[in-house]
């Protein structure tokens, strides 16, 4: 790694069921839950680990995605898989909802669109041959 590399350490965002969402993540796509606690505000927070993607959720149960109060949003977060036939797989298994009219197919990977329980959208990417490359 170069000086001027950057690597993304984790994605913060709200959930409004931390039970629900913490089991969610484990199922899907395996990540553990790593570290948990309740904040000053007496909600639960916790940070899931896949390998080095790292997850860190705070539990806001009257809080609607996209709901106007905050200025900015996050339109969605990617997720990288390797394997095409164990991604099928869980999305039957689990009857996972694919938005776009199903899987997008762009230069060099396919992506799936779905929301987690509280509705914050994931793209999934698988990229061909499980090399990233850009045209």
């Amino acid at each position: 790694m170069n000086k001027n590399s950057v690597t993304l350490d984790h994605i913060n965002f709200t959930v409004a069921n931390f039970h629900e969402s913490t089991n969610w993540y484990q199922k899907i796509f395996n990540f553990e839950l790593v570290e948990e606690g309740v904040n000053q505000e007496g909600r639960r927070w916790g940070i899931l680990r896949s390998g080095n993607s790292m997850l860190a959720i705070s539990e806001h149960p009257n809080k609607k995605i996209n709901d106007g109060e905050d200025f900015h949003k996050m339109y969605h977060f990617a997720l990288r898989l390797t394997d095409p036939i164990v991604w099928k797989e869980k999305i039957d298994e689990h009857n996972i909802k694919v938005y776009y009219s199903g899987p997008l197919k762009y230069p060099n990977s396919t992506s799936w669109y779905i929301k987690d329980p509280t509705g914050n959208e994931i793209e999934v990417t698988i990229w061909d041959n499980n090399t990233i490359k850009f045209n």
